[in-house]
């Protein structure tokens, strides 16, 4: 927050009352119980909500409305982390426990999804309904809903065969490293929502109400922060202040936080050449409208990591619905997340002065490096299907770039964290695998020029599942790249025009093996 900021307190502050409200071509453990505190405490960024433990868990279709055909474990090649259930589209499917909606939208592989946390007995349950169409998504993200409370219609979006409800059953949380349990080990003594749930003792049943902190567990846009990528101090507010509206989400408030004071605090922080203070760099001006005592020292203090990011949080979601207003209106063009940040930059009146992103280089390369930089702050697991296991994995790099099968070459397009510009070009793709495929461990350069200096080259013979090969060499290195599936295949983002897709290795592709 550097720039042309004077007046964005004035333009905002009426607004400050509603919102309270690039470029070329092993399971994981179960989050400890302790993390789940119960405290009630209004200032503590770790109280995400209060959650009743659920009741006794029913069946997410219908007796005689699905047949099960596909169960959990093993396939394909890869992990199958739920089961399915087979039924015509617009089938009803229903919520299994009683809990919160924290995900209802698009996702990687799914097509669309929704993700409800619960506490079952004292322990955190995601379940996880996926492949529905748009309009068959019926709960919405922070809705609480019941167990056998209509949810969504079965689809057959995604990466599907054919129309069917997905089901996962997570002990600890999708989003926060829990362990995939095989829903029919938790359904065999079900109710159907047509059979009455009492007298199942398969889900213990809770009077009492615990506010819940389990990285983000129960909270909307609070599982998204990838654990460990920022600083620890900083990371329950983040996971808060991430949860205010659903544009703004942890991963581009962590990355803005970085690019504005790189999480620097406290009385010592740097304060920058035009007078702005604290790790979310509030002109004093700005401060004087956002700031409030959120970490409830009796003061309201920029310095302070509680109320800095809190206001940031609230500041972003107001820009955030003037920018969608702009949108609607059709006074700006662009991408929302985009839009806000640069009007946090350069303020809102700069924004809607030039219909856009304001042209000035601070602002277009203060949006750029935000943005770029969000997917190190993304856990994984929030985006869609694949869940890695944190080790480097030829097969999860393959399942990575398996779940965008059919998804437009986009020169320019994708990075580290999914595609842009509605796809992919090849090194995109490439980035996008390694990165997801290594848990996050492995980061290549963008270019396929410059991803054949990573690693070491191996006979292309030797190419094994998650390996890079590599083709169409000129005096600069290679002008292609994609990922080795093994027996003289590859998966690939090949031209415009074409799609993602696997096929043959060209002649005189050489390989290199990058984890």
């Amino acid at each position: 927050m550097t720039l042309r900021r004077r007046g964005t307190a004035l333009l905002l502050a009426a607004a400050a009352t509603t919102v309270l409200g690039t470029t070329a071509c092993a399971p994981q453990p179960l989050i400890p119980h302790d993390r789940c505190k119960t405290t009630s405490a209004d200032t503590d960024p770790s109280t995400g909500g209060q959650m009743r433990a659920s009741g006794p868990i029913t069946a997410p279709t219908k007796a005689g409305t699905t047949t099960f055909t596909s169960g959990f474990g093993p396939r394909w090649g890869t992990e199958h982390k739920g089961v399915d259930f087979a039924g015509a589209i617009g089938t009803p499917i229903y919520a299994a426990l009683d809990g919160l909606v924290v995900r209802s939208g698009t996702a990687t592989g799914f097509g669309h999804w929704i993700v409800i946390d619960s506490l079952v007995g004292d322990t955190p349950v995601s379940t996880v309904y996926g492949h529905m169409f748009t309009d068959g998504l019926i709960a919405r993200e922070g809705q609480q809903v019941k167990a056998g409370d209509h949810i969504a219609n079965i689809g057959n979006d995604g990466e599907s065969t054919g129309a069917h409800l997905h089901f996962e059953y997570w002990e600890g949380g999708r989003f926060q490293g829990g362990t995939a349990v095989d829903p029919m080990t938790k359904l065999g003594g079900a109710a159907t929502t047509t059979d009455t749930a009492a007298g199942f003792d398969n889900i213990e049943l809770a009077a009492a109400t615990s506010p819940i902190d389990c990285a983000g567990f129960g909270t909307v846009g609070g599982g998204e922060l990838a654990a460990g990528s920022v600083p620890p101090e900083f990371d329950p507010w983040i996971r808060k202040a991430g949860s205010i509206c659903p544009g703004i989400r942890p991963p581009i408030l962590s990355s803005q936080l970085y690019a504005e004071n790189q999480f620097r605090h406290g009385a010592n922080a740097p304060v920058s050449p035009s007078g702005a203070l604290g790790p979310a760099q509030f002109m004093p001006g700005t401060w004087s409208t956002w700031g409030k005592d959120y970490d409830g020292d009796g003061k309201v203090d920029p310095n302070s990591i509680g109320d800095a990011v809190m206001a940031q949080g609230h500041f972003m979601c107001a820009l955030n619905d003037q920018v969608n207003a702009a949108l609607a209106a059709g006074t700006v063009t662009g991408h929302p997340v985009e839009l806000s940040l640069a009007a946090y930059n350069a303020g809102f009146g700069a924004v809607q002065s030039h219909r856009g992103i304001p042209p000035y280089a601070e602002t277009q390369n203060y949006v750029a490096k935000i943005v770029l930089g969000q997917a190190k702050y993304t856990s994984l697991s929030s985006t869609g299907r694949l869940v890695p296991n944190g080790s480097k994995d030829g097969g999860q790099v393959v399942a990575a770039a398996r779940q965008y099968l059919g998804t437009p070459y986009v020169w320019g397009g994708g990075s580290t964290g999914g595609p842009s510009g509605g796809g992919f070009d090849c090194s995109g793709l490439t980035s996008y695998a390694i990165f997801t495929g290594s848990g996050g461990k492995v980061t290549l350069p963008r270019t396929s020029e410059q991803q054949w200096t990573v690693g070491i080259e191996i006979p292309i013979e030797q190419a094994q599942p998650g390996d890079l090969v590599f083709g169409s060499w000129a005096a600069s290195g290679p002008g292609h790249v994609g990922v080795a599936l093994g027996g003289g295949r590859m998966l690939h983002a090949p031209t415009t025009g074409d799609v993602v897709k696997e096929a043959p290795l060209m002649s005189g592709m050489k390989a290199r093996r990058v984890m």
